[in-house]
C-alpha cells in the first residue's frame, strides 16, 4: 500500500536552542520508492545522520529566538511481511545475535529487572513465541486504561503499571518490560499510523522472535499493516520526535497519513504476524 504522510510542528523559541528531530521515514528495505521534502521556516542549515543497521534518521538545527516551523512531507510504499503467528517461536538465548542482546536489558523507562517477578508470575504459563507476546498485549489491553494526560515524558513502565493507566508510549513500555523480563528481546517503535484517530505519532513495540522483529500494539488503536516506521530504540528516550536543548514553547503538532490514491477505506484488522524488517543477517549465530 502506498501512503502520503507527514507532520507539521510549531515552536516559539525563547533562547538559542539546538533541536534534534526524528520524524523522517526510516530507510528500510520494505519502505519502497520513498520521496520526501523537508521545509524549515525560517530557513536554517541542518545536519543529518542515519544510524547504521536500524536506519533511524535524525536531523539537527540551531534555532534562534522567534517562531520555528518544521514541515515534513513524504510518499512511500509499505511492503509488510506476513506470517502465521502459530509458526513463530522464541529464539533461544544462546542463539541470539549479539547485536540483539542490548534489547534484553533494562533501560531508562523500562526497568524490566524490577518487573521480572510480576512478569514471571503473571505470564509464566503463557503460550510460547508470537502467541505469547500477543497474550502479554491482551493482558495490557484488559488491565491498563488508555487515558490521555495520565502520564508524561518521565513516566516509567513501573509507574504506569501501578497507576493502571497510560497512553501508547506507556503501553509499549510495559509490553517491552514484560518481554525483556521473560528473556524476549523487545524495542520501542515510533511510527505514522494509518487509521489512528485522532492523528498523532503512534508508539508500538517489536519483539525479536525466530530471527526477525515483529510488530505489536497493545493499545489496538491502529492496524499493524498500516504502520510506517520512523525510529526504534531501547525506549522512548532514544527516539523522541523532537528534543530541544534550550527554552522553547511547544505549539501545534499536526500529523497526516492517507492512502496515496485517495481511498478512504480502512484495512480490516489482520490476524497475521506483521514485520517491516528483513531477517537478521546473523540470525541463529551463537
Amino acid at each position: 500500500m502506498r501512503y502520503t504522510l507527514g507532520c507539521d510542528l510549531s515552536y516559539e523559541v525563547k533562547s538559542p536552542t539546538v533541536f534534534i528531530f526524528n520524524v523522517e521515514v526510516a530507510r528500510l528495505a520494505r519502505h519502497h520508492d520513498l520521496t520526501e521534502r523537508l521545509l524549515i521556516s525560517p530557513d536554517h542549515q541542518h545536519r543529518s545522520y542515519t544510524v547504521p543497521d536500524i536506519r533511524n534518521r535524525y536531523f539537527s538545527i540551531d534555532a534562534q529566538r522567534g517562531p520555528l516551523n518544521i514541515r515534513y512531507e513524504a510518499e512511500v510504499t509499505l511492503d509488510v511481511f506476513r506470517a502465521d503467528p502459530d509458526s513463530i517461536q522464541e529464539t533461544p538465548l544462546n542463539q541470539l545475535p549479539l547485536d540483539i542482546m542490548p534489547f534484553l536489558l533494562p533501560s531508562r523507562f523500562v526497568p524490566s529487572d524490577r518487573l521480572a517477578p510480576f512478569a514471571v508470575k503473571e505470564f509464566g504459563d503463557r503460550p510460547s513465541g508470537h502467541n505469547g507476546v500477543t497474550a502479554i498485549c491482551n493482558w495490557i489491553y484488559d488491565n491498563i486504561d488508555y487515558q490521555r494526560g495520565s502520564s508524561n515524558e518521565q513516566t516509567t513502565a513501573t509507574e504506569s503499571l501501578i497507576k493502571r493507566a497510560g497512553v501508547c508510549r506507556d503501553f509499549s513500555h510495559i509490553g517491552i518490560a514484560f518481554c525483556r523480563a521473560l528473556n524476549i528481546p523487545a524495542r520501542f517503535v515510533s511510527c505514522y499510523a494509518y487509521g489512528l484517530e485522532p492523528r498523532d505519532f503512534l508508539a508500538v513495540f517489536e519483539a525479536y522472535l525466530d530471527g526477525r522483529w515483529w510488530l505489536f500494539d497493545a493499545t489496538r488503536q491502529a492496524n499493524l499493516d498500516g504502520l510506517v516506521r520512523i525510529g526504534v530504540g531501547r525506549d522512548a528516550a532514544e527516539i523522541a520526535f523532537a528534543s530541544p536543548f534550550g527554552q522553547v514553547e511547544f505549539g501545534d503538532v499536526k500529523i497526516t497519513i492517507e492512502h496515496a490514491d485517495g481511498s478512504p477505506e480502512l484495512p480490516g484488522r489482520t490476524t497475521d504476524a506483521i514485520s517491516t524488517e528483513e531477517p537478521a543477517p546473523n540470525a541463529g549465530a551463537a
